[in-house]
């Protein structure tokens, strides 16, 4: 067995996995934000207070990684996970906060739908980042967000025709056209960092 003068600092694996939780809690708020017909909009405002803690701990993650000498995972791995990480939060933020400042009055079920898949996704960031030590199960999870990000792209493609087809406000289309699309996005961030813990598991495995 190696010895290290200098141990590694393994506490990044915790900090990874408290950001994923911290993730997972606003997405299942967002989907009780949309879960009846009127959004719950009250949701928002503690979306935003689960992405200031995710800010939080992703600039302690950032700052531990400048001053700690041995790392676990490569540095850039370190910063690319913990950036992607909180960019899935910041479009989970980004939704809620549109759904209040439009002040949507009747939720689409296509956004429902959409909830559904960024809650998914989201348990499976949780479980990818819990295996990253082991590196055993990371590529499951990884699998299951890539296809939970196709099954997005259908949802969103279906929903926005629906939407030119049935709405006859324009206003009203350019309010959930942008709505449709950021949580479809919040889709694709899940998949960057299925992509990053893929990654990691090639490098490291």
């Amino acid at each position: 067995m190696a010895f290290r003068l200098i141990p590694k600092e393994e506490r990044f694996y915790d900090d990874f996995e408290a950001l994923a939780v911290e993730i997972s809690r606003g997405a299942r708020m967002l989907q009780a934000m949309l879960a009846p017909d009127r959004p719950i909009m009250d949701k928002a405002a503690e979306i935003k207070e689960a992405e200031h803690q995710c800010d939080f701990l992703t600039h302690e993650l950032i700052r531990r990684l400048h001053r700690t000498f041995v790392t676990p995972l490569d540095r850039e791995d370190i910063y690319e996970l913990a950036k992607s990480l909180d960019d899935v939060m910041d479009m989970i933020d980004a939704s809620a906060s549109l759904i209040h400042m439009y002040k949507i009055q009747t939720v689409r079920a296509s956004a429902r739908e959409l909830a559904r898949v960024i809650v998914e996704s989201s348990d499976q960031i949780v479980q990818g980042v819990k295996a990253l030590d082991k590196r055993d199960g990371v590529a499951a999870a990884a699998v299951e967000i890539n296809r939970l990000e196709n099954e997005a792209d259908r949802i969103h493609q279906e929903a926005v025709r629906t939407l030119f087809e049935d709405e006859t406000d324009p206003i009203a289309i350019m309010k959930w056209k942008e709505i449709l699309d950021i949580l479809e996005e919040a889709t694709d961030r899940c998949e960057d960092v299925a992509n990053v813990l893929e990654g990691v598991v090639v490098k490291h495995g």
